[in-house]
C-alpha cells in the first residue's frame, strides 16, 4: 500500500470560526492524515499530510477549489523548504534572482540549523558556502548542523577556538559522513601550498564541505560561486550589509590571526 506525503497551503480569505475543523473533517472522510499543522505567515495555514493513494489527493484538491474561504497557495509533494515551513511556522528566505542563495536572520538561527542539517543529511558531494558578518554565528550553526545530523566535523581551516590550518588527514578522516568545514580568509591569506593540496584532496571526496567566506575563497582559487550547490547567508538584521573591507592587514593580530574572525 502506498505512503504519499503531501503539502498543502492555503491563504485565508475570509476567517471565520470552524475553518479549521471543516478542513480536518474533509481530510479525515477522505481518510487523509494530518502529519504536522501551522501558521506559516499571518494568514496563510500549511499542513503536511499522508495517505495512500493519488486519487485521494485529487479528490481534495477539487474539493477545496470549491471553498470560498481560502484560496490554495500550495499543493505538491513536499520541499524541503515546505517540511522546515511547516515545522517553524515560517518559511526560509530564498533570492529571487539567484535561487540557490538562502537568507536568514541572527533570530532564525534554528530554522537555518534546521536546514543545514537536512542539507548535512543528504549522501555524497555537496559544496556549500555560509556569508556573514563576524561573530553572527556561522561557525556554530555549522556545528550545531552537524550534531543535529549526527555527523562529525572536522576543520580544515578555522579562527573558532584558534587559528587552524591542516596540512594533512589520518586516514579515517577521509570518511565521506564527515562534513569538511573550510574558513575561505583563512585559507586564502595564511595557508602555504601543501594546505591547498589537503584542500583539492577534500574537494574529490564525495562528502560535504562548508565553506565560510565562499567570495574571498573563490577569489584566490581555481573554483567559483557555480561549483557552490548553496549559498547561505546570515545577517544580525534582514538588511545588513555583508562586506569585507575591514578583512585588510590591519585587522591581523601580530602573530597573524584575524582578529575580527576570530568567532
Amino acid at each position: 500500500m502506498a505512503n504519499i506525503e503531501w503539502y498543502l497551503e492555503y491563504q485565508i480569505q475570509k476567517n471565520r470560526p470552524g475553518l479549521l475543523g471543516d478542513i480536518s473533517s474533509l481530510l479525515g472522510m477522505l481518510s487523509i492524515n494530518i502529519v504536522t499543522i501551522n501558521g506559516v505567515d499571518d494568514q496563510r495555514r500549511g499542513l503536511l499530510v499522508r495517505c495512500d493513494s493519488h486519487e485521494q489527493i485529487e479528490r481534495l484538491e477539487s474539493i477545496l477549489k470549491t471553498m470560498d474561504n481560502i484560496a490554495i497557495t500550495k499543493f505538491r509533494p513536499p520541499k524541503l523548504r515546505d517540511r522546515l515551513a511547516v515545522r517553524h511556522g515560517r518559511y526560509i528566505q530564498r533570492d529571487a534572482d539567484d535561487r540557490k542563495t538562502f537568507r536568514f536572520a541572527r533570530d532564525e538561527l534554528g530554522l537555518l540549523v534546521d536546514f543545514m542539517a537536512e542539507l548535512f543529511k543528504q549522501d555524497g558531494h555537496k559544496l556549500i558556502g555560509i556569508r556573514g558578518m563576524p561573530r553572527v554565528g556561522k561557525t556554530e550553526s555549522i556545528v550545531a548542523a552537524s550534531v543535529c545530523a549526527n555527523k562529525r566535523w572536522l576543520f580544515v581551516s578555522s579562527t573558532l577556538l584558534k587559528q587552524t590550518i591542516r596540512s594533512q588527514l589520518i586516514e579515517e578522516e577521509y570518511n565521506t559522513d564527515n562534513i569538511f568545514i573550510i574558513d575561505g580568509i583563512v585559507s586564502t591569506r595564511r595557508a602555504n601550498e601543501k594546505h591547498w593540496q589537503l584542500v583539492r584532496e577534500i574537494m574529490r571526496v564525495p562528502a560535504t564541505k562548508i565553506v565560510e567566506h565562499p567570495d574571498i575563497f573563490v577569489q584566490n582559487t581555481e573554483y567559483t560561486l557555480d561549483d557552490f550547490e548553496y549559498i547561505i547567508e546570515l545577517r544580525n538584521e534582514p538588511d545588513e550589509e555583508i562586506t569585507y573591507d575591514k578583512v585588510e592587514g590591519s585587522q591581523m593580530f601580530p602573530d597573524g590571526g584575524f582578529s575580527m574572525f576570530d568567532f
